[in-house]
């Protein structure tokens, strides 16, 4: 029952308090590891495989260092172990953050243009200084979606798999992706295996998360349009929450972007390019946490089954 314990406590942690600002964050860290290996092995002949040896080297690592810290803490005390692991969870886990930032960009949009390009800045990799307003907000609801898998549902489907030291590899693979998986001229060849493993790790969740969200919102019956949809985008994965949101909406999503002074065309998802309001966010926020509280229960099952079986 350590397991259940630890999961729920640590959801609970994430719930109340999000990312704690002033205390150092492990993907943080993640982060500082990437752009050091980045700029000593972006360089040169065989980016592609000095990319990929990189990203094999940071996940197995995490995963293991993951692993004995849990053991060892376990071998201590169970309840130990159950506090570590909480911290581990509430520090994978970015559900309250996420929503704290979108409510963000849609106040200081509303104040002026430029306060909502920089607020939303601070959550999407795309150049925001010539978005219009409502550009603005469609990239908060977008990257709203898209991080209600990659920060909430993958990481859980990852503890469900493979526990904490699953959980928290999955961080380090999709903090690889968001960092080097640019299809420019610099990260092509060097971030090309981070992007395609994190396409594989995100596969299932990304589809489980519109799921869960057509359930939440009683529209399970817009599957097939929302599996359509999301087909379409550049992104395997990420099209698939976008284009539930869309639809759930009754709005448009995609276009093009700008990515480091390139533009990125994406094809648009959904057909009512309508403006997005404050309604729209509060729909969108409703669908986030009650997606958010079937995964969680979801997993919680599984956890659940499996102490029961194997005790």
């Amino acid at each position: 029952m350590i397991r259940l314990y630890s999961l729920l406590a640590g959801w609970l942690l994430d719930f109340i308090l999000g990312d704690p600002s002033r205390l150092p964050h492990p993907v943080v860290g993640f982060g500082k590891l990437i752009a050091a290996g980045e700029k000593r092995w972006n360089r040169g002949r065989a980016r592609g495989l000095k990319g990929a040896l990189m990203t094999l080297l940071l996940v197995t690592s995490v995963f293991g260092v993951t692993w004995i810290l849990c053991d060892a803490s376990g071998s201590l005390s169970p309840w130990l172990r159950m506090a570590v692991e909480a911290i581990l969870i509430f520090y994978c886990l970015a559900g309250t953050t996420l929503v704290r930032e979108v409510r963000a960009v849609f106040k200081a949009v509303d104040r002026s243009l430029e306060e909502g390009r920089a607020q939303v800045a601070r959550i999407v990799g795309r150049d925001t200084a010539n978005l219009s307003a409502q550009e603005v907000r469609t990239a908060a609801l977008e990257t709203l979606a898209e991080n209600l898998n990659d920060g909430v549902v993958a990481p859980l489907f990852w503890y469900a798999l493979g526990g904490v030291p699953g959980m928290v590899a999955y961080k380090m693979v999709n903090t690889l992706d968001s960092m080097i998986g640019y299809r420019n001229e610099r990260y092509r060849r060097f971030g090309c295996f981070a992007a395609r493993l994190d396409d594989v790790a995100g596969w299932i969740p990304a589809r489980l998360t519109a799921f869960l969200m057509l359930l939440v919102s009683g529209r399970l019956h817009k599957t097939g349009l929302v599996y359509r949809r999301g087909r379409g985008h550049l992104s395997p994965n990420s099209g698939h929450p976008e284009a539930a949101l869309a639809t759930i909406l009754d709005c448009r999503f995609g276009g093009p972007h700008d990515y480091f002074g390139e533009e990125v065309y994406k094809p648009y998802i959904g057909d009512n390019d309508r403006p997005l309001t404050r309604k729209d966010l509060r729909r969108s926020i409703l669908i986030f946490r009650g997606t958010e509280l079937v995964a969680l229960l979801l997993v919680a099952a599984v956890v659940l089954a499996i102490h029961c079986f194997t005790s």
